[in-house]
């Protein structure tokens, strides 16, 4: 339900390229199945030549075959190559209509909440934020929908030929499965988020620091004004280290789980041919081992989705809350001014002076120039003819 809130959000960005994005899904569908044939052919030029095998001269079908599946293979890549195409340009345009969208509206934001947010965090929404929608829309959902038609596919494929190795093919995808869930549950989300925002504080501090450097070099504050750049540098290898040793050993054994599947395939050829080895079960048996590493593939494309799901989530959020920022109001009389000079009046300040706080005409009386040079930064220029 979350994600399906996530997509209806971008889509209204979309507009009408938001068909696109739909037809990316079925292309990329077609295309999935298609890549399927080729193994099927791989199925049939084994079966034939184990069929006349040591005369392998007889095995007749062994060209055509290959070619229809080098056939089905090139049209395989051509309709997904088009359903990348489609889904680019929807993502390209939702990406756009977003920045568009929060520029127009920071720009009737108050001064404050862009001290509120930094220069750096608002920057890094606009583009990163956008960007993180983009290689959503434009890669992982057209790789979604494929990744699903697969399994289907192959579920067919395993069963259909041994059942037997297919079970044991799956066990593996099981295992996989479970692991991959642990490692894209609600808590990593929540780790995630805390890597987000350890980043965004370091981007925001980066950008503050040099953009200060003038200042900090005039009035001699380098290491006070380094120690907040520091410590956002230091929170984010926190959460960096943090979520990757997270990760660390959920993704040692997915990875050992979904190779394995080699290992189960060995164990059932080992028990299944006890009674004797027959060329059908030979047949199978490689068949299944050319046919098994598009699971793990498979898997791998289900997990990084899984992932980048948990990052567009994040940015949306993180784009709905500057959006969710209040306007600056405006006067409904539009009261055009007929005299555009400036005055500074009834203005006072003040400074510790030995440890205690003074007005501005003690300061006058304490340091004359002290007060000239307020005076002057102030901006009154009165006050500067007064001197």
């Amino acid at each position: 339900m979350k994600e399906q809130s996530n997509l209806s959000r971008l889509m209204e960005y979309a507009g009408k390229h938001k068909i696109l994005t739909y037809l990316s899904w079925v292309l990329s569908v077609t295309s999935a199945l298609l890549a399927l044939v080729p193994f099927w052919y791989i199925w049939r030029i084994i079966h034939d030549i184990l069929e006349v095998s040591p005369e392998f001269s007889q095995a007749g079908n062994v060209t055509r075959y290959g070619w229809s599946a080098v056939l089905f293979a090139v049209i395989s890549v051509v309709v997904y190559i088009v359903a990348l195409m489609c889904s680019h340009i929807s993502a390209f345009r939702v990406a756009a209509n977003i920045r568009k969208e929060l520029m127009r509206h920071i720009t009737t934001l108050p001064l404050g909440v862009t001290e509120k947010y930094g220069s750096g965090k608002l920057r890094r929404i606009v583009n990163s934020s956008s960007a993180a929608t983009e290689t959503y829309l434009a890669h992982r959902l057209p790789d979604k929908a494929g990744a699903i038609a697969t399994p289907i596919g192959l579920l067919f494929l395993l069963l259909a030929f041994d059942w037997r190795l297919g079970l044991l093919s799956l066990v593996p995808v099981a295992l996989g499965f479970l692991i991959m869930m642990k490692m894209t549950g609600k808590d990593m989300a929540q780790r995630m988020e805390q890597y987000q925002n350890s980043l965004s504080d370091m981007s925001n501090e980066a950008v503050e620091y040099v953009r200060g450097i003038p200042v900090v070099k005039t009035f001699g504050q380098t290491i006070f004004s380094f120690k907040r750049f520091k410590d956002s540098i230091d929170n984010y290898e926190k959460w960096v280290i943090t979520y990757t040793k997270a990760l660390r050993l959920p993704m040692m054994f997915y990875t050992t789980a979904i190779n394995g599947v080699f290992a189960f395939l060995i164990a059932g050829g080992i028990l299944f041919t006890r009674g004797g080895v027959t060329n059908e079960l030979l047949l199978n048996l490689i068949f299944y081992i050319v046919i098994t590493p598009v699971i793990g593939t498979t898997l791998t494309k289900i997990m990084f989705m899984s992932e980048d799901a948990m990052i567009v989530s994040d940015a949306i959020n993180r784009i709905d809350e500057v959006l969710n920022e209040k306007p600056l109001s405006e006067s409904p009389v539009n009261n055009i001014p007929s005299d555009y000079s400036i005055a500074l009046e009834h203005v006072t300040y003040s400074y510790k002076v030995n440890g205690s706080e003074g007005d501005r005409e003690g300061a006058l009386g304490h340091d004359g120039e002290k007060t000239r040079s307020m005076m002057y930064l102030c901006g009154s220029s009165r006050d500067r003819q007064s001197h």
